[in-house]
Formats: C-alpha cells, sequence, structure tokens
C-alpha cells in the first residue's frame, strides 16, 4: 500500500441522514491536504472515517499497517478551576520523558512553555501545545479538526506557517479541515471541497478556478491570502452536483 490512508466509494450515515456518499480519497506521505466546505458538509465526518472513529455505511477505508496519527481536536474545553502545567498535560494519559517534551514544544513554537499553567495561556499559545501532544508520538499523519478556532487571521497564518515547518522537518502528512472558508492554508499540495461529497479537488490554483469551487464558495477577495478568500453567503447548488471531468481529482489517488 502506496497511501497512508485510502478510502473508496464511502459512505456515512449518522442516524437516518446519509452524511457522506460516493468519496474517494486518498493521501500520500509528506503531503498537505486541507478540506474545506460550509457547516454540516461532513468534513469532521470525514475524518472521522477516516481515522476509524465512524463505521462507513458504504465502501472501504484503508489504512497503512502500523500507521502513527496525531491528532489535534477541534474546541477542546478545560475547566478553568483545574490546575495543570503544559508539562503535566502532555503527561497524560501517560508519563513522557522531560526531553520528548520539550523537543515537541520546541517543534509546535511552544518551548519554553513546560512550566506554565494551561489556563494562562493564548489561544494560539494552547494551540500550538495541542499540536506539541500531536507530535509526542512522531506521527507520520498529522490531522488537523478545525485548528485556528478563536485565533484573529495572524494567529492563523502563523499557525499555519508552523504546520509547513512541521511537515518540513519531520516529514509527515498533514490533513487538516478549515472551519474558515476564507482561510486556505496557503502550503497545501492539495484542497479538497466537501458538502456531502466531493465536488472538486486539487492544487489550489487550480480548484480556485474550479467552477464547482465558485459555485459552493463564490470569489471574495482581500487580505494577505486573496487567493483563498471566499464569501459566506453562498449556499450549495446543482453548480457541484453535475458530473465534471477534471485531470486534479485523481490526484493523490492509488
Amino acid at each position: 500500500m502506496t497511501n497512508l490512508i485510502e478510502a473508496r466509494g464511502l459512505g456515512v450515515e449518522q442516524g437516518s441522514r446519509l452524511v457522506l456518499r460516493d468519496v474517494d480519497f486518498a493521501i500520500r506521505a509528506g503531503e498537505i491536504v486541507t478540506v474545506v466546505g460550509p457547516n454540516g458538509s461532513g468534513k469532521s465526518t470525514l475524518l472521522k472515517a477516516l481515522i476509524g472513529a465512524l463505521p462507513p455505511s458504504a465502501g472501504r477505508v484503508r489504512r497503512k499497517p502500523g500507521l502513527r496519527l496525531g491528532y489535534v481536536p477541534q474546541g477542546l474545553r478545560l475547566d478553568a478551576s483545574m490546575p495543570m502545567s503544559v508539562g503535566r498535560f502532555l503527561d497524560l494519559p501517560r508519563r513522557v520523558p522531560g526531553e520528548a517534551r520539550r523537543a515537541a514544544l520546541e517543534e509546535a513554537g511552544a518551548g519554553g512553555l513546560d512550566d506554565r499553567p494551561l489556563t494562562g495561556l493564548s489561544g494560539g499559545q494552547f494551540q500550538r501545545v495541542l499540536l506539541a501532544r500531536a507530535l509526542l508520538d512522531r506521527p507520520e499523519l498529522l490531522i488537523l479538526d478545525e485548528p485556528t478556532t478563536g485565533l484573529d487571521q495572524p494567529g492563523q497564518a502563523a499557525f499555519y506557517q508552523r504546520l509547513e515547518e512541521v511537515r518540513n522537518a519531520m516529514g509527515c502528512a498533514v490533513l487538516m479541515v478549515s472551519h474558515e472558508l476564507h482561510v486556505v492554508m496557503s502550503a497545501s499540495d492539495r484542497v479538497i471541497c466537501v458538502n456531502g461529497h466531493i465536488c472538486c479537488e486539487g492544487h489550489p490554483e487550480v480548484v480556485a478556478q474550479a467552477e464547482e469551487y465558485r459555485a459552493l464558495f463564490g470569489t471574495g477577495t482581500g487580505g494577505a491570502l486573496a487567493l483563498y478568500r471566499h464569501e459566506h453567503s453562498h449556499r450549495h447548488d446543482a453548480g457541484c452536483d453535475h458530473d465534471h471531468d477534471h485531470a486534479h481529482h485523481d490526484e493523490g489517488q492509488a
């Protein structure tokens, strides 16, 4: 198996609702892949199905045997009344050697925070601590579910830059869901647009011009990442439903 994870004909039901259908997806070693889509489009469901947290109702998911995963969750909340240092947090659920903790914090851009209380961290610092925790097992695939929630645009850009540096240093693949439709990681090798199925996929420059992508997100402008800025007002319509022949759709497939 040459891919880290691959899905073929993947469908996922939650209750009586079909959340995802006919999804073909694969990610190779070292790739950065960003998944975008409106609220309720199935982005987080796709991640959970890929890592085995949700069973498929159709199709199959295959993972490289022994694949090491690192996971940065969405919207982790801590009890402010519970005192805990960054180092203690990284020691859960099992103790980690101090050298390994400090190395992971350095790699995540959070060096020097080992003894700081978690509740005293800024949003950006806390996200980097979560990233450090995900790096402790030296993952081959780093998965992040809406990791920049609550960060302003400079904070998002700094976090994305750090992810690119982590990928370059460790050689791991990165699979990220973006909750901000107007910010897509510029370092992405591929962008995948999801709205119950894969509407379009490919290199950011290609997807930004795709008819399906424009129908789903609009073509807003402005800001340092202007190519990846989109209006929030457009709803999914037939523009993403028709059959489409785009060569980039097969990028990354086995």
